[in-house]
């Protein structure tokens, strides 16, 4: 990783949209012509799989299938939706009629290479057949968990499993038609910006979803009880920011059998990423270094204890399998020698986020102490906006900040960080659409622990300007990216 470049973070959910939500339509065209006109060589994205419960791209019901609500159903709503967030909701319902339509349609009228091409994306695809019964399932049980279901359906029993499908046969092809989209659709949108010169980053959570296709699918290799319900579940210790520290609820893995199938399931969950992007983050990358295992029967993740993950042992199995992946760790958190070893070892890049670097003198997060295998960010998806952040930080991190880097203002804070994380060695820099565009705290995409209202920020239309692309290649350009 020598090449200097920057990047935009901007998940395609929050592009403008005729339809209540960005989708793989013009409008992603339109990002990525920007993207070059900026200089910028690097478009970052949130998880493009399909989300549960509270809309979360990390909270997915599947690792390998396409969001259907990123799929551009060709038409303009007469439905009236807000520009400024998305009614999930609202616009699921829409987009699952058009999509209904779109299936009869395709039944009665798809010429035979395209039934060829959606039979070929059947053959070639050995996750699809547990997905599309999975959401054919789970739409008859009308959207219950899976552990909620008839016991027999749960527990995936042969008999259930076969009367299900004779069932539901028009449902489960209707989920693989679907998918087939989706990754007809991004497959030409991934074309479009390679022609472009630019790198897509996607991100791989290190967690699965409790009620998802995945657990359904793969019990085994999760601690899970009889029911299927998790005996253990994911989180982080209490710290700085939280007294009770934060309780995820993901199932956890069983590292011991998945070591014995030399990480099987992880390599396919690797192979199934790479459909998404060209480099995968991998979140919360500590855990696969040591993770907090808290018994579900727990309200808070206070009374967990660390237990070892699988180490470089994953990473050697997934690269002998699939070559050299390019990876960025999110290395963040409560960060021990261990993780840094762990990732020293398998040759990746970490993270520096500047929001991070004026909670103490000499923060690692400063650019003086960036190196240059390193992806710098002004903030995450997880951050306020730099706007936002300077508004509510405490009088000494602003004090720092303005002495550190000249900080007087709300006003100053998002294009000094910006020109902070393209200045710093580490070669990449990343900086999140709402920076760019100095937008404060009602931008922000998510607030971890809230469940109101997150993930739903979009792109106000137009806001991404010639006059703006130019300024942004200014500063590529005299630092180097």
């Amino acid at each position: 990783m020598t090449d200097r470049a920057a990047g935009i973070l901007l998940h395609p959910t929050s592009l403008p949209g005729r339809c209540g939500i960005g989708d793989m339509g013009g409008e992603v065209i339109a990002l990525l012509d920007w993207i070059k006109a900026a200089g910028l060589k690097m478009w970052q994205i949130l998880p493009l799989t399909p989300p549960g419960f509270g809309n979360s791209p990390y909270g997915c019901l599947s690792s390998y299938a396409g969001n259907p609500l990123l799929i551009d159903v060709g038409e303009t709503s007469a439905r009236r939706f807000p520009d400024d967030h998305v009614d999930f909701a609202a616009v699921a319902e829409f987009k699952n009629d058009l999509l209904r339509r779109s299936w009869r349609d395709f039944n009665a009228n798809a010429t035979e290479e395209h039934r060829q091409a959606l039979a070929a994306f059947e053959r070639d695809n050995k996750w699809l057949p547990d997905w599309a019964l999975f959401a054919a399932i789970k739409e008859q049980q009308n959207g219950k968990r899976w552990t909620e279901w008839p016991a027999p359906l749960a527990a995936r029993e042969r008999e259930a499993i076969a009367a299900a499908r004779r069932e539901l046969a028009d449902d489960v092809r209707f989920h693989k038609y679907v998918q087939w989209l989706f990754f007809n659709q991004w497959a030409a949108v991934r074309a479009a910006a390679h022609k472009r010169g630019i790198t897509i980053i996607g991100d791989v959570p290190i967690y699965v979803a409790a009620d998802s296709a995945d657990v359904w699918a793969n019990r085994a290799i999760f601690h899970l009880d009889e029911r299927g319900e998790p005996t253990v579940v994911s989180g982080v210790p209490p710290d700085y920011f939280s007294e009770t520290g934060q309780r995820w609820g993901n199932p956890l893995y069983r590292w011991d059998l998945l070591r014995e199938q030399r990480f099987r399931w992880w390599v396919s969950r690797f192979r199934a990423a790479l459909r998404f992007a060209d480099v995968l983050r991998i979140d919360h990358f500590r855990g696969f270094a040591a993770y907090w295992e808290i018994p579900a029967s727990e309200p808070t993740a206070i009374h967990g204890q660390w237990k070892p993950g699988p180490g470089k042992a994953l990473f050697d199995a997934v690269r002998h399998a699939l070559g050299d992946l390019p990876l960025i760790a999110e290395d963040l958190g409560h960060i021990t020698p261990e993780v840094i070893e762990l990732r020293k070892a398998i040759g990746v890049p970490g993270m520096k986020v500047l929001q991070f670097a004026f909670g103490q003198i000499n923060s690692p997060h400063l650019p003086h102490c960036h190196d240059a295998n390193t992806a710098v960010y002004s903030g995450t998806h997880d951050n306020d906006t730099a706007r936002g952040w300077f508004e509510t930080a405490t009088e000494e991190e602003r004090e720092l900040a303005g002495e550190y880097l000249g900080i007087r203002s709300a006003d100053d804070a998002p294009w000094t960080l910006i020109r902070a994380a393209f200045a710093s060695v580490a070669a990449r820099a990343i900086v999140p659409a709402q920076d760019f565009l100095a937008l404060g705290s009602e931008a922000r995409m998510n607030r971890p622990g809230d469940g109101e209202e997150n993930w739903a920020w979009r792109l106000p239309p137009g806001a991404l300007t010639p006059e703006l692309a130019a300024g942004v290649r200014r500063l590529a350009e005299i630092t180097g990216r």
